[in-house]
């Protein structure tokens, strides 16, 4: 399983990354996302609820959760700041 997870951060979240850092209207989409998904998984924990993995025979525990909610939050507040708020300073080249 960690080679297959190895993998997808490398395919999906390489480009992910270099498109947050070059457009500002996908870090405010990326931060929307993470706003919500930060939401629900503070919502996991708090009702105490077991979400299993498909096609597995993983379960998340509610902990889990507050720890992907937590890192979700930090993860909005981020991609908030420099999508909304920071402006790049233009070179006089």
């Amino acid at each position: 399983m960690l080679p297959y997870l190895v993998a997808a951060i490398i395919l999906i979240g390489l480009p992910t990354l270099y498109v947050a850092v070059r457009y500002r209207e996908y870090r405010k989409f990326l931060a929307g996302a993470f706003f919500v998904s930060s939401g629900m998984q503070f919502y996991f924990y708090l009702a105490k609820i077991s979400i299993r993995l498909m096609w597995t025979s993983a379960v998340q525990s509610p902990g889990l959760s507050a720890v992907r909610g937590t890192i979700h939050f930090v993860l909005f507040v981020v991609c908030w700041y420099f999508g909304w708020f920071f402006r790049a300073k233009r070179r006089a080249d």
